[in-house]
């Protein structure tokens, strides 16, 4: 993934695929139905889709002068909410899961904390093996890559703190380890005694506690990184665009917005982006 260089701290940008497009045939039978006017189609498989359904070549068409029309002349954008993208978004941050949630008008499936934090817990569990706690879970979360901010230094201010937290609860909790780790795994910890790294592997290899990150999902912080797929109609998508590929946008989701843009196919940007309005 690339690295970039904000407020003198260096970040990892997300990667985005698109996993899925609908076609903008949809979009172009749902307008012709509202006007019947299936005849005036520049594209055969619409002007004969009430009689001969084709919807391979419905769903393949590239242009709608229609839909252009509708879109810029008449602004009547709720016909290409009929078309869909859906797209894999890897490595962006909690803090952009906050604001990409204030768009009403999408599918969104996140990676949750809840069922994927147990690699954290085992490494802390496991440091309390070793006389350099901190330092053994430094390593073992600095080789997790779990953050967008990539800087040593700041990440090792990051991860003190989700140790002090964790080192917080672990002295005030008498259930701690019954909450971080399956009860399959604890006889483990009598059995690596002393040895931190064997203990963290088994802890690994082992059963994974249910729902770890029930009892732990406050260390995190919006540096942390999550995986999500979105599936945006391109009106929803229009907006998304309209906000977040903007100066006025926060840095980090705009670097989401153009990485989106960047794999979205033209015949949608020629419906929903004045700069690629006559391309």
């Amino acid at each position: 993934m690339e690295k970039v260089e904000m407020y003198h701290i260096e970040y990892e940008k997300p990667k985005v695929t698109l996993l899925q497009e609908s076609g903008l045939g949809v979009a172009e039978i749902a307008a012709r139905t509202c006007y019947d006017s299936f005849e005036n189609s520049e594209n055969a498989c619409i002007k004969r889709a009430m009689k001969h359904l084709d919807t391979d070549a419905i769903n393949n068409i590239d242009d709608s002068d229609l839909l252009a029309n509708l879109a810029w002349v008449h602004h009547h954008h709720s016909i290409i909410e009929h078309a869909t993208l859906s797209y894999l978004i890897q490595g962006t941050s909690r803090g952009v899961l906050q604001e990409h949630a204030r768009h009403r008008l999408q599918a969104i499936s996140v990676r949750s904390t809840r069922y994927t934090m147990s690699s954290v817990i085992n490494a802390f569990v496991a440091s309390k093996e070793s006389e350099e706690s901190f330092s053994f879970f430094l390593e073992k979360l600095l080789g997790f890559n779990l953050f967008v901010i990539t800087d040593r230094n700041y990440l090792e201010i990051e991860i003190k703190a989700i140790y002090d937290k964790l080192q917080f609860q672990y002295e005030k909790d008498s259930d701690f380890l019954k909450n971080a780790i399956a009860k399959s795994s604890l006889p483990f910890i009598e059995e690596c005694k002393g040895d931190s790294e064997t203990l963290f592997q088994a802890f690994q290899m082992g059963k994974k506690k249910r729902n770890v990150g029930d009892g732990f999902k406050h260390v995190v912080s919006d540096n942390w990184k999550v995986d999500l797929v979105v599936t945006f109609n391109i009106r929803s998508l229009k907006n998304y665009f309209d906000l977040r590929d903007s100066g006025a946008a926060w840095f980090q989701i705009q670097w989401l917005a153009k990485a989106m843009k960047d794999v979205t196919p033209l015949k949608y940007l020629k419906l929903i982006d004045k700069e690629y309005k006559n391309s």
